[in-house]
């Protein structure tokens, strides 16, 4: 393994309405142990949108933007966090995706060492198989052992 795949660390912000990121923070540090650039950016009712900007920016800074990238996490497309992460992505090397769940910011730990765009791919995923309706597969799974009906 390469001397710079060994050391590549990207960056991760959640940015979300209210303290949802930091709770999803806290979650995914309970699963994956402590994690160091990782911060969680949250956006109260009301909030002047210069002041969220900013603090998305100090976040971005801090946690790589100018080394490996950063992979933000925003909650809901088209809602203020996401807007204001995107106003963000010609200034810095970032990746910003939507829709943040559970599984993708452990699974966004897991791979910090790729490339930033690999790494956003396999959040993307990552989030997507984490949504299960679960008695649809307990039902699959029952009725296959039982061999059809009663």
């Amino acid at each position: 393994m390469s001397d710079s795949k060994m050391s590549r660390q990207v960056g991760v912000v959640l940015v979300t309405h209210g303290t949802f990121g930091t709770g999803l923070l806290e979650a995914a540090e309970i699963v994956s142990g402590s994690q160091d650039n990782v911060r969680a950016i949250g956006v109260p009712p009301g909030s002047a949108v210069d002041s969220v900007v900013d603090a998305i920016r100090e976040a971005v800074e801090q946690c790589g933007a100018t080394r490996d990238g950063v992979l933000v996490l925003t909650d809901l497309f088209g809602g203020t966090p996401t807007t204001l992460s995107l106003s963000l992505l010609k200034s810095y090397q970032l990746e910003v995706i939507t829709g943040v769940n559970l599984p993708m910011v452990v699974k966004a730990f897991q791979v910090r060492n790729l490339p930033l765009k690999e790494m956003a791919g396999q959040v993307k995923s990552a989030g997507r198989q984490g949504i299960v309706v679960a008695g649809e597969m307990l039902s699959r799974r029952s009725g296959s052992r039982q061999g059809g009906g009663a």
